[in-house]
């Protein structure tokens, strides 16, 4: 056995190897983290020894998305109100025109109206003038003519359609073509004439123009192929529905000559 076995030993023990780690983490701001390492690797009395490393990737990205999200929700807030103010603009003008068509429309019927009144009032002025006028025609009878009986009739119910429109094919009250005003004059006194002027032409005994009465119809064209029919009503006139231009008229003989004429009565 050595001599030295039970003599303690001079060198100091080593102590036990112990490490202390210490990590403090902080976001918000530039908090900084900090970690802490103690090592025992020298004497048991050594200092620690203390490291302190900064995380600015971390903080700065956070802070990116935080404003970026704060970018975008202000932005979603400004389009809500931006769209909330065209659609009360578009609301508004909407209704601006819709009250200005209506009210345009309004004006529109109301002119109408007052235009139909005044050709109402004024057709009613024309028809009291013309009433009045054919009163007068009808009493007068015998103007320009010395016919008496039928021819008479016959003569004043044409007089009461003066200034009644020509229109082809109409039959009365208010218009009428040549032979149905014939048609319409010689049925006052029961004779019943063909309605077109073709047949008008053949319907009684034919006279000379030259020896004519108060009565007899006139005609333009051939016997049985007239294509105009009138009235004699005396002096050297007649009384026809002349054409759409002149209506229902009087003129003169002499100013149109007829082809012949027909005594019915």
């Amino acid at each position: 056995m050595s001599h030295t076995a039970h003599i303690p030993s001079h060198r100091k023990p080593r102590p036990k190897s112990a490490s202390k780690i210490a990590l403090r983490a902080g976001v918000a701001g530039g908090v900084l983290s900090t970690i802490a390492v103690a090592g025992a690797a020298g004497p048991a009395n050594a200092e620690p020894v203390t490291e302190t490393i900064e995380m600015p990737t971390i903080t700065a990205e956070l802070q990116a998305a935080v404003q970026q999200s704060v970018d975008a929700t202000q932005q979603v807030a400004l389009d809500l109100e931006l769209q909330a103010q065209e659609d009360a603009a578009a609301k508004k003008a909407a209704q601006t025109a819709k009250k200005a068509k209506e009210e345009a429309e309004r004006k529109a019927e109301a002119k109408k109206k007052a235009e139909e009144k005044k050709r109402a009032q004024a057709a009613a002025q024309e028809r009291a003038s013309r009433d009045s006028e054919r009163t007068t025609l009808s009493a007068d009878t015998s103007t320009s003519s010395n016919a008496t009986g039928s021819a008479a009739t016959v003569v004043a119910f044409l007089k009461a359609q003066l200034g009644d429109a020509y229109v082809m094919g109409a039959t009365g009250p208010n218009s009428w073509d040549c032979s149905s005003l014939v048609q319409a004059a010689f049925r006052q006194v029961g004779i019943d004439l063909p309605r077109v002027s073709q047949d008008q032409s053949v319907a009684g005994t034919q006279v000379g123009t030259s020896n004519l009465q108060v009565g007899d119809i006139l005609y333009w064209g051939g016997a049985g192929s007239a294509y105009h029919t009138g009235v004699y009503i005396g002096d050297g006139k007649y009384l026809d529905a002349a054409n759409p231009g002149k209506g229902v008229v009087i003129q003169d003989l002499s100013g149109y000559p007829a082809s012949g004429a027909v005594r019915v009565l």
